[in-house]
């Protein structure tokens, strides 16, 4: 945003939670939107997440690396097309790993996943914690487009304490440690709030996890 009358800071949101705003600068934006523009081709493109209760996701979802579905990970897209998952690529786990390091100041293990969600105006993502995977390394999220309210809470359930977190377009957002496995989720998208040289409508967040697999 322009004319910003103070400057947005680094915020420690929870012990090993940590918001980064404006870590990606303008060309890396629009480098990393065409590339998620090439990833929701398909064949195992984007697609609508369908849950076992026989519900749906409002913000659709494309994976890198690992396939995955409510509730695990497959190598191939076993609730869309069949096709087999698109390939992680090394210099997206290259970011993910710098992020780490500048956000908790450590190391992590190679990245070898990415679900890639795409928000509408009037999408949102209930709370929920990233449990499916079999390592304990860092998320790390990854803002585009849209601003939206992002709500991160607390280990027990998935209620209050929670903390409303503005994202917007380039910021970042790291969650390992004891809060690894806190719930979170995304109540609300400001449509209309992208930068326009995106050229994008809506929102896109790009989660980076290490599977363990």
């Amino acid at each position: 945003m322009a004319a910003e009358l103070f400057p947005r800071a680094r915020t420690e949101v929870a012990p090993g939670a940590v918001h980064l705003p404006d870590w990606l600068d303008a060309t890396r934006q629009r480098e990393l939107v065409e590339a998620c523009r090439e990833w929701a081709r398909p064949p195992a493109g984007l697609r609508t997440v369908r849950t076992p209760g026989g519900g749906t996701m409002t913000a659709r979802q494309v994976c890198l690396g690992w396939h995955w579905y409510p509730y695990g990970y497959a190598r191939t897209v076993v609730d869309g097309d069949g096709a087999p998952v698109k390939p992680f690529p090394h210099w997206l786990g290259e970011l993910g790993r710098s992020a780490v390091r500048e956000a908790l100041g450590t190391t992590t293990q190679p990245y070898d996943i990415a679900l890639i969600n795409f928000y509408d105006g009037d999408a949102r993502m209930g709370m929920h914690r990233d449990s499916d995977e079999q390592a304990d390394a860092p998320v790390v999220s990854l803002s585009l487009g849209d601003t939206c309210v992002f709500r991160f809470g607390n280990t027990e359930t998935r209620t209050r304490p929670y903390t409303d977190v503005e994202l917007r377009s380039g910021d970042l957002f790291v969650f390992g440690g004891a809060s690894r496995l806190a719930y979170h989720g995304v109540p609300r998208v400001h449509p209309g709030t992208a930068p326009p040289e995106l050229r994008l409508t809506g929102r896109l967040n790009i989660t980076l996890r290490v599977s363990g697999l």
